[in-house]
Order: C-alpha cells, then sequence, then structure tokens
C-alpha cells in the first residue's frame, strides 16, 4: 500500500504553506507501509519556538480551504514540536535542534520520500538525506 494522491496533494500543498513561513528542510516521508494508522509524516523545523508555531498555524489555515481540520492537536504551547494529526497525515514541525535529537528521518529511513514539488531555489526544500547525514555528522 501507498500512500494516496489526496494525501500527497494535502502534503504538496502544506508544503507551500511551511515554506511561506520560512520553515527549513520540509519533507514528507510515506509511512503507509509501516504503519496502518497514516499515510504520510510530514516534518518541517523551525528556528524559534514562534516560527515553529507560526509553520503550524499556517499548514492549518491552508488545509482550512481544503476543509480539513486536525484530529488532535498537541505541542502547540511549547512550540518546540507541533503535532498535527489530520489522520492521513500526520504533520510535525519541530525545533531544528528536537529534528537533530529524534531524527524522524533516520528513524523512517527506509520509508519512500515524497516529492513536495518545492522550487530547488526554495531554502525550505533541502532533501531529507541531507538531513540525515547532518545529523550523523553531529
Amino acid at each position: 500500500m501507498t500512500a494516496t494522491e489526496q494525501s500527497i496533494n494535502l502534503a504538496r500543498a502544506a508544503a507551500r504553506a511551511a515554506s511561506d513561513k520560512l520553515a527549513q528542510n520540509v519533507t514528507a516521508i510515506d509511512v503507509s507501509e509501516r504503519l496502518a494508522i497514516t499515510d504520510l509524516f510530514f516534518i518541517a523545523s523551525g528556528a524559534t519556538e514562534r516560527q515553529v508555531n507560526a509553520i503550524a498555524d499556517g499548514i492549518e489555515d491552508e488545509l482550512h480551504k481544503f476543509d480539513m481540520r486536525p484530529v488532535r492537536r498537541e505541542g502547540r504551547s511549547s512550540g518546540r514540536w507541533v503535532l498535527l494529526d489530520y489522520a492521513d497525515i500526520v504533520f510535525h514541525i519541530q525545533h531544528e535542534e528536537d529534528r537533530v535529537f529524534y531524527a524522524l528521518e533516520r528513524l523512517y529511513g527506509d520509508c519512500p520520500v515524497i516529492d513536495l514539488q518545492l522550487a530547488e531555489s526554495d531554502p525550505s526544500a533541502k532533501p531529507a538525506e541531507a538531513v540525515a547525514e547532518a545529523d550523523t555528522e553531529n
């Protein structure tokens, strides 16, 4: 089983919204083969707690246009790791330090990465492999 086309399209819309909020290292991983409860893990980083919350707000605002609302929302008060659960997509917006520490890309390294179709010049489009390499260097 692979992620649905609808999930991929929503992740691409969310990626553009996250990029507009200056998210870094935006990536989506197809976890549908490993997890029966969701299709995609969407991961993005922010440099500060305020930026993490702004990215989460931008994603929620964008998905609201598609009449999508999160089933669950966690971590908003601390702004270190905001989790937005939309059932088919689970969004992880993390402070860059927490992202390096928890290394979700490495944990799900055997899962396919989704092309979010962000412009090559977009700084948020740094591939997940580069994030994983940076993790191992530290």
